[in-house]
């Protein structure tokens, strides 16, 4: 199934600072878009561990996407934790 997804693998904060700049928005910009403040935009960006699931599907939204499970290589996993 093609999602439509051109950004297999990216973390979520490359994905939205690509997509922002994809569309010629400043942070700002998409932070008043989506209805976030410009701090939250820039932790996004900056991949802060702990986000609020809402918020960042505020800002997903406007690229068309939305919050979901990703499949994870758990082989990787257990390699990286031990």
């Amino acid at each position: 199934m093609n999602t439509g997804n051109n950004y297999p693998g990216l973390p979520l904060s490359s994905f939205v600072k690509a997509k922002r700049k994809e569309l010629g928005l400043t942070q700002q910009e998409l932070a008043d878009k989506a209805g976030v403040g410009l701090r939250f935009v820039r932790e996004l960006e900056r991949d802060k561990p702990s986000l609020q699931k809402d918020k960042v599907n505020q800002v997903l939204v406007l690229f068309g996407y939305e919050l979901g499970p990703v499949p994870i290589d758990r082989n990787k996993l257990i390699h990286e934790k031990g």
